[in-house]
């Protein structure tokens, strides 16, 4: 299968729209692993295991290896997910925007080296920075779009003088995404869950291509808005949730288990709003 197969199928098998996003900070592990990078993989594995029933995607992100050199516990972490969660797809929460040669070696890191099924994309530069992920025609391509930092608004929401209708960079962006880039329905669009008025929009631009939607829980983003603004039957979201998941134990408590809890609760607010 290939991605938008996969984030469909994963949709039915485990009835969620919730993607649990792997950002382990080793200042916040629990008891004896506090503070230990080594204990990275460790934990991400021990949340995979324990809500991997639960999710329509797992989405780590690089960063938070890369810091702490932990990219061989990170290539361990994907080839765990593959072995224990086959039928879940993995996105990697890249954010590259390069051209040429450059984009080329990143793509390779992607796909090749971590086995992502999708990895995210700042498209700032282009097309050009796009189109060779595309070369991994069962691979997706999930391009930043509208987020949900406040600092978004600085260049996403800016009108366009020169196109006609003068839409916002956001709105043009989701719309090349749904046409002319889309060369092999690979793509998909990052859009921040608070701002549902314009996940709509995006919706009603792309309505085929499917929503990464980050910011429920510890940035406060509405779950219930977030899925009647974005989700259709033929176009899947993907409801992104990392700190409240990750991090949800209290003192003496097994954390994998309180991530489980979580990760529950919000599959069943999500699903409550899809149906």
């Amino acid at each position: 299968m290939n991605f938008i197969q996969q984030l469909h199928a994963a949709e039915r098998l485990n009835d969620s729209l919730l993607c649990v996003g792997l950002d382990p900070e080793p200042s916040k592990f629990p008891g004896a692993w506090k503070g230990d990078p080594g204990r990275i993989f460790d934990f991400c594995s021990a949340i995979v295991d324990a809500t991997k029933d639960l999710v329509i995607a797992f989405k780590p992100q690089i960063a938070y290896f890369h810091a702490h050199s932990a990219e061989p516990q990170l290539e361990r972490l994907m080839a765990h997910i593959k072995r224990v969660a086959p039928n879940v797809p993995v996105i990697l929460d890249a954010k590259r925007g390069d051209i040429g040669s450059t984009a080329e070696q990143y793509a390779r890191e992607a796909f090749v080296r971590y086995q992502a099924d999708a990895v995210t994309l700042s498209p700032f530069m282009g097309f050009d920075t796009i189109e060779p992920y595309l070369r991994y025609p069962d691979r997706g391509a999930i391009l930043l779009c509208r987020t949900s930092n406040p600092g978004g608004s600085d260049w996403q929401n800016q009108r366009l003088a020169d196109v006609p209708g003068q839409p916002r960079l956001y709105e043009h962006l989701a719309a090349l995404a749904q046409t002319e880039w889309n060369r092999n329905g690979q793509l998909g669009l990052v859009v921040g869950a608070t701002f549902p008025g314009e996940i709509a929009r995006v919706r009603e631009l792309a309505p085929t291509l499917p929503l990464l939607i980050p910011g429920v829980g510890a940035q406060g983003g509405d779950a219930e808005a977030t899925v009647k603004a974005g989700w259709r039957p033929a176009a899947p979201i993907i409801v992104s949730s990392s700190r409240a998941v990750l991090y949800a134990g209290s003192e003496g408590e097994d954390f994998a288990a309180a991530a489980r809890r979580v990760a529950l609760q919000t599959r069943e607010l999500l699903n409550t709003a899809r149906k």
